[in-house]
């Protein structure tokens, strides 16, 4: 089997799981290629998310691992069975960067997400002149053909909060953001009425935080974190000024979590939030 250049950030997940089931069974590499019968560097491959590995080795490697954590077990299975061009943003891949994809693969596969977002409104919530302003504002410049690409996938990826079974999304956004006025007036009342709109949506929380608020939230850039089928898989996605970073550390995700519940007591309630958007949208 031949070795995955890009593999998606899901299946470097997959592989690191499984180094973690195995250093937690005090096992070594070398083991756990004969418990397989294949070359130790098979084992690194896997681990890396470079190789896949049927559900059959992986029952087997949990097994030899003595580890009885079956929903774990289940969920790192379902992982292992999913296939390129199975899911919708597959059409994208060779069109967009490999993180435009890894982003809509985390929120599709998540049970739930939150978000606290300081300087814009979150990706799911934009409309398609705001995400337009964001795209066409890159420098260097874009060519068209991938900003329109870009956003049609940016609007795609919020259909998860819609159909039968939508995926719970609570949103913090600092007033900062709301005062923004990227693609000028028009724009921004029409965003602001579009995220008034969407806390109609059940799947929907939207809270603000004020510039009354007193607390200080330590985000400059947006976070995201997905809830997984799992606790053991519970991901962050962090924006830098250097791409994207996903993050599966238990110390990184309480932390976050920590971040998120400090920012959820300093942001209104939402029906506050709701009120305080449409007095922003009425002044400009």
């Amino acid at each position: 089997m031949p070795t995955r250049d890009n593999p998606t950030a899901r299946q470097v997940r997959l592989g690191s799981e499984l180094r973690k089931l195995r250093d937690a069974a005090g096992r070594t590499a070398r083991e756990a290629a004969g418990m397989l019968s294949v070359d130790q560097a098979k084992i690194s491959h896997m681990e890396a998310g470079r190789i896949g590995i049927s559900e059959e080795r992986l029952r087997r490697l949990a097994s030899f691992y003595r580890s009885d954590d079956s929903a774990l077990i289940d969920a790192l299975c379902e992982i292992s069975t999913e296939r390129r061009g199975q899911y919708w943003f597959d059409d994208y891949r060779g069109i967009l960067a490999p993180a435009f994809l890894d982003i809509a693969e985390l929120e599709w596969h998540a049970r739930a997400l939150r978000s606290v977002q300081s300087l814009t409104v979150p990706g799911l919530l934009q409309t398609e002149e705001y995400a337009r302003t964001l795209f066409t504002s890159i420098w260097p410049r874009l060519p068209a053909d991938e900003i329109d690409a870009r956003i049609e996938h940016r609007m795609r990826r919020a259909e998860i909060l819609d159909g039968d079974a939508p995926v719970p999304f609570a949103a913090i956004i600092h007033e900062a953001a709301l005062r923004m006025r990227f693609g000028g007036r028009k724009v921004a009342r029409t965003q602001l009425q579009a995220l008034m709109d969407s806390t109609e949506r059940p799947s929907v929380t939207l809270r603000v935080i004020p510039f009354t608020s007193e607390v200080f939230i330590e985000v400059t850039q947006p976070v995201l974190y997905a809830t997984g089928v799992v606790p053991q898989l519970d991901t962050v996605q962090a924006d830098s000024a250097f791409g994207n970073h996903f993050l599966g550390a238990e110390a990184e995700l309480k932390r976050y979590r920590m971040l998120l519940n400090t920012a959820r007591h300093a942001s209104l309630e939402s029906e506050e939030s709701r009120q305080l958007i449409h007095h922003i949208a009425r002044e400009l």
